[in-house]
């Protein structure tokens, strides 16, 4: 606890779950961002739109055209992952 006697914050590159800076965690999250600039630059989306870009394929490093699509967030978010992280019976 920061209050207590003794205590030093650890500002490491390591962490646990979303707060893990290793350079994998941190690629895929640089790859996730690409595919929403180049639809941005595409005109598709726009800032605070309310829309996610989804990967196909369920693979976020393949920011090919033709794997991204534009869907709402509640779509996009109840679509049924496999155990691989993959998509099972993605819908446009």
């Amino acid at each position: 606890m920061p209050s207590s006697d003794g205590y030093v914050r650890d500002y490491s590159m390591r962490g646990e779950g979303k707060y893990d800076k290793s350079s994998k965690r941190m690629a895929a999250n640089r790859a996730r961002k690409q595919a929403r600039y180049i639809l941005e630059k595409e005109g598709r989306v726009a800032r605070n739109d309310g829309k996610d870009v989804d990967h196909k394929n369920g693979n976020p490093n393949d920011n090919s055209k033709k794997n991204l699509r534009v869907l709402g967030r509640a779509v996009n978010r109840s679509v049924k992952r496999t155990k691989s992280a993959g998509k099972a019976n993605a819908t446009s």
